[in-house]
């Protein structure tokens, strides 16, 4: 399993909590809080533009 580094984190209003990680291969990986051992991976560019549209509020349901 690769070495991430996960950042702080982050929870919406009324929303689970979820977390960013990162590889040092440039993989990104988006896991709920506290349970990071089950987490998605993609590219971090990816990961960024599916955030992006959830904060935007295309995509709040997903939270």
């Amino acid at each position: 399993m690769a070495d991430i580094t996960w950042e702080e984190p982050f929870c919406g209003e009324g929303n689970n909590c979820f977390r960013i990680g990162t590889d040092s291969s440039g993989n990104a990986y988006l896991a709920v809080a506290g349970r990071e051992e089950n987490h998605l991976m993609d590219s971090r560019e990816a990961l960024r533009a599916l955030i992006l549209e959830i904060k935007a509020g295309k995509a709040d349901h997903l939270l």
